[in-house]
Parts: structure tokens; C-alpha cells; sequence
């Protein structure tokens, strides 16, 4: 049996509050840095007299709030887009090894287990690629045997899957019609391969997050002013806690954005992989399956 080490997929478990803390600390730190700074000039003698408004950062606030929801959305568009993609290529593995089996007489055993275990490597493979990790030394076995030499390896493995396809065809083994029909599958691999490339490459306009910061800072600076000056240990705290609410649902949204980062909340690629791996050997009766390791935590990779 293999023992697999997986990468990220968040469980149905409590979330780690301290991992989240973790991502917005020095976040935290400047606001309350900021807040406390504005508060203590509402009180100076020449700001005291000086009040805003509550309307004012009301609506300040407000444009944050729409902001952040615009933010929210595309970041778990692109997040749940990804785990679309994965799904399908799940479910593009299954049927491309179902339908060699289909196709391929039962005295060709050997190249059928031999195009289902490139199957299973490709999965590993764009999994480590797309979160750019060194290869696993499994994968890296496969491509040290296979002389594979090329920038971008799960496509090679898509080239050598498509090369005994024609093989086959030119040995009068399949016919046309079986020809396209196996092409049709990998081309819908290739598909979903693409598309992971332009979620991974495709990064969020740095724009926006300036802009919200500025927002931000702006309600904290225009907050102390329209509150009462009574009482200013409250004021402050307050003056943190909203804008600390905002900088944490952005954190949110800027993790979820990246759905291929090596992170809890990534899209759980090796877990899918083992997945498939499983159903693929089991398919061609490989008794070799992996077994998935105990995980306590909050999050499986």
C-alpha cells in the first residue's frame, strides 16, 4: 500500500481561529496603531471642538461594505471555478481510463495498466505544478524513467497519452471512431488544465486592495470625530473593531482568491488526486491503493 501526504482541503471542523489571526496580525496592529493615534488627537485641545457628521462615516463605511462584497464574490468565483475544474477532471480520468478498457482487447493488459498509471501521475503532477512545488519523488521517478524533458510536464504526459493513442490507431487496433472519442476525453483534460493556468496566472488588480486600505483608514481616521467624546477608552476600541471587521473579511477574500497557493483553504488537489488514483486502480485491479493518513486538524492538503 501507498501512503499518501496530502496538501490542503479545509474538513468540517472548526477553522483555526489562530491560523486566521496569524493572517491579519500586522493588520490588526496598524489599525490599532492608527486608531489610537486618531483618538488621542479628537482629544487634543485644538481637535476637541472638531466633530464630523455621523452620517460621514456612515457612509464612508457603506462604500467599504459594497467594496468588500464585490471583493468576496470574484474571490469565491475564481475559488469555487477552481473546484469545478478539479471536479471535471476527476470525472475526465475515470472516463479515459474506462473507455481504453472499452476499447482496448483484455490481451493488452500491460499498456492498459501503462496508460492508467500515466493517468495517475498526471494528476499528481499538475497538482504539484500548479501550486509550483518540486515533484514528489513518485512523480519524479515517473518522469526520471520516462525521459520526459519538457517546461511544462503534465502537458508531456498528455503528449505520451495521445502518442499511444495513435500507436494503436496505426496498428489498426482501434478504429477512427474510437480514435476521436479517446481524443475527445484528453482534449477535455487539456481543457481543465488550461484552466487552472489561468486562474493560477491570473492575479487579482493590486489596485482594489489600495483602494479598500484607503477607505479603511479614512473611516478610522473620520470615526473618533463623529463620536462622543465622553468616554475614550470606548471610542478607541470601537474605532479598532470596525475596521479590523473589514480588514478580516478582505484577509478572506484575498485567501480565497488564490485557490492553488499550498494553503489550508486551497482547492484540495492531492486529496482529489488519491481520489482518483484509488478509483482508477481499483478499475484495472491494481491491489497496490493508496491509503490516506490520519488528520486531526482543521484542514486535510
Amino acid at each position: 500500500m501507498i501512503i499518501t501526504n496530502n496538501y490542503s482541503m479545509l474538513l468540517n471542523k472548526q477553522i483555526s481561529i489562530p491560523y486566521f489571526l496569524r493572517q491579519i496580525k500586522y493588520e490588526i496592529l496598524a489599525i490599532s496603531v492608527f486608531a489610537i493615534l486618531v483618538g488621542w488627537l479628537d482629544h487634543f485641545r485644538l481637535l476637541k471642538e472638531l466633530t464630523f457628521p455621523i452620517a460621514i462615516p456612515s457612509i464612508v463605511g457603506t462604500a467599504v461594505s459594497l467594496l468588500l462584497a464585490f471583493r468576496i464574490a470574484q474571490s469565491y468565483e475564481r475559488w469555487w471555478e477552481a473546484r469545478i475544474v478539479w471536479g471535471a477532471i476527476v470525472n475526465d480520468s475515470r472516463t479515459l481510463i474506462r473507455e481504453v478498457q472499452l476499447f482496448i482487447k483484455d490481451d493488452n493488459e500491460k499498456e492498459i495498466t501503462a496508460f492508467a498509471h500515466r493517468q495517475v501521475i498526471w494528476n499528481y503532477a499538475l497538482g504539484e505544478s500548479l501550486r509550483q512545488l518540486p515533484f514528489s519523488d513518485r512523480v519524479q521517478s515517473y518522469i526520471n524513467s520516462n525521459n520526459i524533458m519538457a517546461d511544462n510536464i503534465p502537458n508531456a504526459l498528455l503528449d505520451q497519452h495521445t502518442a499511444q493513442i495513435k500507436r494503436w490507431y496505426d496498428e489498426g487496433r482501434i478504429s477512427e471512431f474510437r480514435q476521436v472519442q479517446l481524443d475527445t476525453t484528453i482534449a477535455r483534460l487539456c481543457d481543465s488544465m488550461g484552466k487552472c493556468e489561468r486562474i493560477k496566472k491570473t492575479v487579482f488588480p493590486r489596485s482594489y486592495s489600495m483602494l479598500l486600505h484607503t477607505l479603511i483608514f479614512a473611516f478610522t481616521f473620520i470615526l473618533p470625530f463623529g463620536l462622543s467624546d465622553n468616554f475614550i477608552v470606548p471610542e478607541i476600541l470601537l474605532s479598532i473593531a470596525l475596521p479590523v471587521m473589514f480588514i478580516a473579511i478582505e484577509k478572506t477574500a484575498i485567501i480565497m482568491q488564490d485557490p492553488f497557493e499550498n494553503t489550508p483553504v486551497d482547492t484540495p488537489m492531492t486529496a482529489l488526486a488519491t481520489t482518483t488514483e484509488i478509483n482508477i486502480k481499483q478499475m484495472i485491479g491494481d491491489p497496490n491503493l493508496p491509503v490516506r493518513e490520519e488528520n486531526n486538524t482543521y484542514y486535510q492538503m
